[in-house]
């Protein structure tokens, strides 16, 4: 049930995921963003765009790059792959007691912590945002 990621390869999933939360991105930029290579980005958005979950299109920013959107029918993958998502973990925690899904909780919040404290696994992840004042006056 989960593992066909809503009929999409993972890393079809994985490119859906980032646009949902992100919104449009030039196509370079989402393979940064998902530590892929630009020719598996290209072929993954080739066969989304063939299946009417993005829309590749020229970048108003940048006329040498294009833009990755997500349709109403990606928006709707997503949003199907979520809820999918959502029912397994609780089923998985469902059988679980309150002591027990505290404790896993705390250990999967340490985990999260380690990973971000580790530079060897954040080498290939774009900075974060900076927001620079940037005053005209």
């Amino acid at each position: 049930m989960v593992a066909d990621c809503c009929r999409t390869t993972s890393t079809q999933c994985h490119l859906l995921t980032e646009l949902a939360g992100t919104g449009p991105l030039p196509l370079s930029e989402l393979g940064t963003r998902v530590s892929l290579e630009k020719s598996w980005v290209s072929r993954a958005v080739e066969a989304m765009v063939e299946r009417g979950l993005v829309t590749k299109e020229p970048n108003p920013a940048d006329a040498r790059s294009l833009l990755v959107t997500l349709t109403d029918e990606g928006i709707h993958t997503v949003d199907e792959l979520n809820r999918t998502l959502d029912t397994h973990a609780e089923q998985l925690l469902g059988s679980l007691n309150t002591r027990e899904r505290a404790a896993v909780e705390n250990s999967l919040l340490l985990l999260m912590k380690a990973l971000h404290e580790d530079t060897a696994a954040n080498c290939c992840l774009p900075p974060p945002e900076r927001k620079e004042n940037r005053s005209c006056c």
